[in-house]
């Protein structure tokens, strides 16, 4: 059977912003551009070194979608990653009712296990990405404008199944996804990885993230980049106080993550304007609003005062971080703060600031955060602030890329291991789903990818063709061509079964 949410555009590498986050004039990409992948990233339209990939067109290699026959097998002879961020020497991998059941070298037969062969293969768990706005497919505001909610929605299947395809089992969306997608997911509706969700992210109005569209007759109402439906609550706090009401709202609408705007961004703020929404009371009035119902804060934050308000209200994790500095860095640790630095966006905001796309006095921004990423990621790692993926993807071009942010986050100057972690364990552990996804160990359930080749330096992330197999709750969605028609198959896409029922544990 023909699956009908199968595309033939096969979107490239990542990165991604909510309704009103780092983009369109509030943003970090100017009206009416709708750039394609710039310099430094991925061209999907360059020639790839040849990569084994499984069909996705049908067939007996399944595709994403793809369900097995009966979740039981071992994968023998494999290269796992493990607890430091390493992948050893080859071990089996005993796989029952989608958790590890048993891993070692030499594992016995079992006539009721499906045995693979994986020699020469690599395995690592899913990606766990913390930052994404997987409900937008394009940086434009006025596309954003004349696209009907539907459509919106639809394109937003079509991101979750490009990001499962890639290899990322679990997503924090950072404003933009409601529970109704979130629920959907895991009902099987849709292929796509398991998420949590922030519904909206809070700002104060008039404000970095509250939709508008900066510029002289340009100004608009917050529906833009984030289009008003009913149920969605506000995101923005009007007066001082406000803050915990807009919490309450987000909270009832059945968000996992309050997700609060502690300072602008690097384009939405014109020079000589306060750049801080919420004073520190009340923004820690925020966070103990969300608390008092056991949901943690994520708090876009830049420049070392933003973070030190953030750390000192209680968030739980630094979106963007770029200024972070030793004094913040060592609060950071001292509360078990994570930092989710999502390199890409910025990385693109630099190339093009040599294109003329964008105005001059934004040309400087661009290339000021650009440089800022290695000392953030510096500071935090000789602080020993804990780092976690976040690819920030939200253009139609970069949901499914968002494994790129793995080998940024060692250009940035994690070394290997320290950036598969943070994609993999670190992710898991501030996501509160540290104890069941994130490794590949006994006891753990299977959301893994698997790799032909050796990541060495990670720049293979880089490439959109990378991963060749993917696994949610043990079963084959992207069918490596080396599974047997035991794990694989194409059932009807309406009755795809999605990953199992999220946990809203913080």
């Amino acid at each position: 059977m023909t699956d009908p949410l199968a595309s033939s555009e096969q979107p490239p590498a990542g990165s991604d912003h909510p309704a009103g986050s780092e983009h369109p004039a509030g943003s970090e990409h100017p009206a009416g551009s709708d750039q394609p992948a710039p310099a430094g990233q991925p061209d999907p339209a360059a020639p790839r070194r040849p990569v084994r990939r499984p069909s996705t067109a049908g067939g007996p290699a399944g595709g994403l979608g793809a369900a097995p026959g009966t979740g039981d097998f071992v994968l023998r002879e494999a290269h796992v990653l493990d607890q430091s961020g390493r992948f050893g020497e080859p071990v089996d991998v005993a796989v029952r009712a989608g958790v590890i059941r048993a891993l070692g070298p030499g594992l016995g037969l079992e006539p009721d296990l499906v045995d693979v062969d994986a020699r020469g293969l690599w395995l690592m768990p899913g990606v766990i990405d913390c930052h994404v706005h997987v409900t937008q497919s394009t940086y434009d505001p006025f596309e954003l404008v004349t696209t009907p909610l539907s459509t919106r929605y639809l394109q937003t299947a079509q991101a979750l199944r490009a990001s499962l395809r890639a290899g990322v089992t679990y997503l924090r969306d950072a404003g933009g996804a409601d529970a109704g997608i979130r629920d959907a997911l895991a009902a099987g509706t849709v292929p796509g990885p398991r998420l949590a969700v922030s519904v909206v992210a809070l700002s104060r109005s008039g404000r970095h993230g509250d939709g508008a569209i900066l510029g002289p007759g340009l100004e608009s109402a917050d529906e833009v980049l984030g289009p008003n439906y009913p149920g969605r609550p506000a995101r923005t706090a009007g007066a001082a106080g406000d803050l915990p009401a807009a919490v309450r709202g987000v909270l009832r609408a059945g968000a996992d993550w309050v997700m609060i705007y502690a300072s602008g961004g690097v384009m939405s703020t014109r020079p000589g304007l306060p750049d801080l929404p919420f004073g520190r009371a009340e923004l820690a009035a925020g966070v103990a609003e969300a608390a008092r119902y056991g949901r943690p804060v994520m708090a876009h934050a830049l420049g070392e005062r933003a973070v030190e308000e953030a750390v000192a209200a209680g968030a739980r994790s630094i979106e963007h971080g770029i200024g972070l500095g030793e004094r913040a860095a060592a609060a950071m640790v001292a509360r078990g703060v994570t930092l989710v630095p999502t390199l890409a966006p910025y990385r693109d905001l630099a190339a093009l600031a040599g294109t003329g796309v964008l105005p001059g006095w934004a040309v400087e921004r661009a290339e000021v955060a650009e440089a800022g990423l290695a000392e953030t990621i510096a500071v935090a790692r000789a602080a020993g602030v804990p780092v976690a993926l976040g690819s920030d993807a939200r253009h139609r071009t970069r949901h499914g890329g968002n494994l790129a942010e793995i080998s940024y986050l060692r250009r940035a100057g994690l070394d290997p291991p320290q950036a598969l972690l943070a994609a993999t364990a670190t992710g898991a552990r501030l996501c509160g789903v540290g104890d069941r996804l994130g490794r590949l160990a006994v006891g753990y359930i299977f959301d893994a990818i698997v790799l032909d080749e050796d990541p060495g330096d990670l720049t293979l992330f880089e490439h959109p063709d990378a991963v060749s197999g993917v696994f949610l709750d043990g079963r084959a969605v992207l069918a490596h061509p080396r599974l047997p028609a035991a794990l694989t198959g194409r059932p009807d896409p309406v009755t795809w079964v999605g990953p199992s029922a999220p946990d809203r544990r913080s």
